[in-house]
């Protein structure tokens, strides 16, 4: 895997370009703490930028040891169990929190099934918000059920 900038200075305020209007119907909004998983050379470096721009901070990396807001998820075909992962990615969020789950578009031979995202949904009590299109990937918003 690819190792990320590890700048968690104030992100100035920026503009979120094209990716803003997608970026906030996910939910992601300003003074957010969001943590990013999965990161890798193959993610979309300008949704990462739309989101900081959005939540007006930066994506904290996975040894931030704190609660967050919002579980940024890259998740491939191939990356391990996705159940799990979500599991994991509960016990970081504040009550409220979401995940956000970026899975490959359908022009690339490592997207995920839609059964697959929905099984593991099911396994963890979450529920899945319509496919949103972010370029090249796709997100969901995944919610703790009611």
């Amino acid at each position: 895997m690819a190792t990320m900038a590890s700048d968690n200075d104030k992100v100035e305020a920026a503009d979120p370009g094209q990716l803003g209007v997608p970026v906030r119907k996910m939910g992601f909004a300003p003074g957010q703490v969001v943590i990013e998983y999965g990161y890798d050379e193959d993610v979309a470096e300008d949704l990462r930028d739309a989101i900081e721009a959005v939540t007006e901070g930066p994506l904290e990396d996975e040894d931030y040891d704190g609660v967050v807001d919002v579980v940024l998820l890259w998740w491939r075909e191939g990356d391990g169990d996705l159940a799990d992962e979500l599991m994991d990615a509960l016990t970081t969020m504040e009550d409220g929190g979401f995940i956000a789950l970026l899975t490959p578009g359908a022009r690339r031979d490592d997207r995920v099934a839609a059964h697959d995202v929905q099984e593991a949904c099911t396994t963890c009590s979450l529920t899945a918000s319509g496919a949103v299109a972010l370029g090249d990937w796709v997100g969901q918003r995944l919610v703790g059920r009611k």
